[in-house]
């Protein structure tokens, strides 16, 4: 089971904060629709193809005969693309003020599953692991906010 999860979770829990930060940074934003939407389909496949190639060379330098680090580059690159195209979705046909808290629910669920299933894996607390995963992930979404608030306030924009 720790080699399947192992194949999904970077791309996942960058999906989901990365694409949940932008989110809340940009949801204050004049459009925020035409802001949110370009910005994650950039990250669901620029930054994603970038963090793919990293995985993949980082694979291949971790061990002299690297046989499954086409599985993890093509994995990763497939978790972040579904989980950046769900909240794309999201954006797309909800109205703003229902998008946001979705996303945000749906994300910290996705997460919370996640970090579950690593705890069992790992034979350590659930409620801990959870724990810890969240908290880093609340703490970008909040400076993520911030910064969303704050950046156009300090520019006039």
């Amino acid at each position: 089971m720790a080699q399947d999860l192992s194949k999904y979770s970077f791309g996942a829990t960058s999906a989901i904060i990365t694409s949940l930060a932008l989110i809340v940074g940009l949801e204050s934003a004049v459009n925020p629709k035409m802001s949110i939407i370009p910005a994650l389909l950039v990250i669901a496949f620029a930054d994603n193809i970038s963090d793919s190639l990293g995985i993949h060379i980082y694979r291949e330098s971790q061990y002299p005969v690297c046989k499954h680090s086409e599985v993890y580059t093509f994995s990763n690159f497939l978790t972040r693309v579904a989980i950046t195209m769900l909240f794309i979705f999201l954006v797309l046909f909800l109205p703003m003020q229902y998008a946001v808290p979705a996303c945000i629910i749906i994300g910290m669920a996705l997460l919370c599953l996640l970090s579950y299933f690593i705890a069992i894996y790992h034979k350590s607390s659930p409620f801990r692991e959870t724990a810890e995963h969240l908290t880093v992930a609340v703490t970008v979404l909040v400076a993520s906010n911030f910064l969303g608030q704050t950046i156009p306030r300090l520019f006039g924009v």
